[in-house]
């Protein structure tokens, strides 16, 4: 059980919620570890948890007939897992499973539903967070039919590093391939290519960040259309809320 506010910053969502807020909800928050490639919760299964991340990043996979997947979103501390509870969906159109191991709080799907009916604030914040969610998929959705791959690695690498606050990654370029839906011959020539130019630094397993202005300017229009969705949404309401 939660007993502190601050035990609750390490997300962004549960750490905009004013005292009175986090008082309701901190009985029913469980920190726990996920581990990498751990399935939350498969398509077409019922929501049975929601997950704020902490540390950890949680992929939203869309999954083909043939087995194949590709990443529609990831969800870092930034935001919560399971949003189709809060719209009434009760089940997930594509599954959810963990991309990098880390900490999240866990809470039971009918409690987050019944503190979402009686609170205002909580109600706002959920809806911005769907608003910028809904941004990052269609987005994503656009870069991957339009950008090129070289485009489309530094995209993802720094959604990444600002889900984990970060500029190192534990990450293999055999699931950044897999994330991307491409083959991974494409992901180490890019990857080689921002490495000889001082971006990053990759060996087995793990990419450092040494140019995050450099790999920016490398990326495609989409990683700052969605990290601004974010920013404009999210803060506001926290500062709204700190302003009454």
């Amino acid at each position: 059980m939660l007993t502190l506010q601050s035990d609750l910053h390490g997300n962004h969502l549960l750490g905009a919620l004013p005292s009175h807020e986090w008082q309701a909800l901190a009985p029913h928050l469980e920190l726990v570890h996920l581990r990498t490639e751990q399935l939350l919760c498969d398509s077409g299964q019922r929501i049975h948890h929601v997950y704020f991340p902490t540390t950890a990043i949680i992929s939203m996979l869309s999954t083909m007939e043939d087995g194949s997947s590709v990443e529609i979103a990831a969800v870092g501390r930034e935001g919560m897992t399971g949003v189709p509870v809060l719209t009434g969906g009760e089940t997930m159109p594509n599954r959810v499973q963990v991309q990098c191991a880390g900490f999240a709080y866990r809470m039971s799907a009918q409690a987050l539903k019944q503190h979402f009916a009686r609170s205002d604030f909580l109600r706002r914040l959920m809806l911005l967070y769907m608003h910028a969610l809904l941004t990052q998929v269609a987005q994503t959705a656009a870069c991957n039919r339009h950008h090129a791959l070289n485009k489309q690695l530094c995209r993802w690498l720094l959604i990444e590093v600002d889900r984990v606050a970060s500029n190192d990654l534990t990450v293999t370029q055999q699931l950044i391939a897999d994330m991307l839906g491409v083959r991974r011959e494409g992901i180490t020539e890019a990857a080689g290519k921002l490495h000889d130019d001082g971006l990053i630094h990759h060996s087995r397993g793990h990419i450092k960040i040494l140019d995050r202005k450099g790999l920016e300017a490398r990326a495609c229009e989409c990683y700052g259309l969605v990290k601004r969705e974010f920013d404009r949404l999210l803060p506001r309401l926290r500062q709204a809320e700190t302003v009454e």
